[in-house]
């Protein structure tokens, strides 16, 4: 009940703090103002959302938000000869245009899967782990993981020995889910694929779950340089400081109510996992 209860209050105080929401919304309550004869307070408020839009346009405060999450583990990590299991987190399917289409279709972080199945492939012998059920409140029934076997399967993997978790709704069920599915044992060596400003927020689940893992991020929106210019572009700026509000609002939700172990997580040892009661 309590992780239900957090998964529909996360929806509604997300859509709401959303900062493209918030400029509409602003814009709405000042355009009424007017309406209705206040003008000093409309002109006030409708000025301050195109003083927003302006710095939007012209300065990357996503980019600098999204740098310090995209660079805390590093890309291309030298991996052991030995892997017992690779996980990979859902969220890169459009689960509604996959089964109005069908046939697979994928967001912006696709390289989710690339990264996947490259993994896959150069350890055969490892668990294949999905997991990723629907973060769509009203619409539980398209699933991540259902998507996800189609892709496997168009890309040539053996989809009939990987294992498919579809029921989780957010990263910390990602992490608790899977690891009731695969039985994760100490000393065990398992590599977590996931968008690289995501990576955070979901190492600390791993590790608040006592599931050490090795992070494997892809899909970067920023240089490693960390080199940020301004320039005009409204919707790619707009876009990122999105993704980059969501991640760091998930990271202090996720740290107040107990779901990860670090406000900004970084790995953990096997030595140093801890078992949840």
């Amino acid at each position: 009940m309590a992780d239900l209860f957090f998964f529909w209050l996360s929806k509604l105080i997300w859509m709401i703090i959303r900062p493209d929401f918030l400029l509409v919304a602003f814009a709405v309550i000042g355009m009424l103002f007017w309406v209705f004869g206040a003008v000093k307070k409309a002109k006030w408020i409708l000025s301050c959302v195109v003083l927003t839009m302006t710095a939007i346009t012209v300065f990357p405060l996503g980019t600098l938000l999204l740098a310090p999450l995209e660079l805390r583990f590093p890309t291309n990590p030298v991996l052991p000869k030995k892997v017992d299991g690779i996980i990979m987190l859902g969220g890169a399917e459009n689960n509604h245009l996959t089964r109005m289409w069908h046939q697979p279709e994928i967001r912006g972080a696709g390289d989710r899967y690339i990264g996947f199945v490259r993994l896959a492939r150069a350890y055969p012998d490892a668990v294949h782990l999905f997991t990723g059920g629907s973060g769509n409140p009203m619409h539980q029934e398209w699933k991540d993981a259902d998507t996800a076997r189609q892709i496997f399967m168009d890309l040539g993997l053996d989809t009939s020995s990987m294992v498919f978790e579809d029921q989780s709704r957010n990263t910390y069920e990602n992490g608790l889910l899977a690891k009731a599915m695969v039985h994760p044992e100490p000393g065990q060596t398992w590599v977590l694929v996931t968008t690289a400003a995501h990576m955070p927020r979901s190492v600390g689940v791993f590790n608040r779950l006592g599931w050490p893992v090795i992070p494997y991020p892809v899909d970067h929106s920023t240089r490693p340089d960390r080199e940020v210019k301004p320039g005009l572009n409204f919707s790619g700026h707009l876009e990122r400081l999105v993704t980059a509000t969501s991640e760091w609002a998930g990271l202090t939700a996720y740290y107040i109510t107990g779901k990860t172990n670090a406000l900004f997580p970084s790995t953990i040892s096997h030595r140093q996992a801890r078992h949840p009661r």
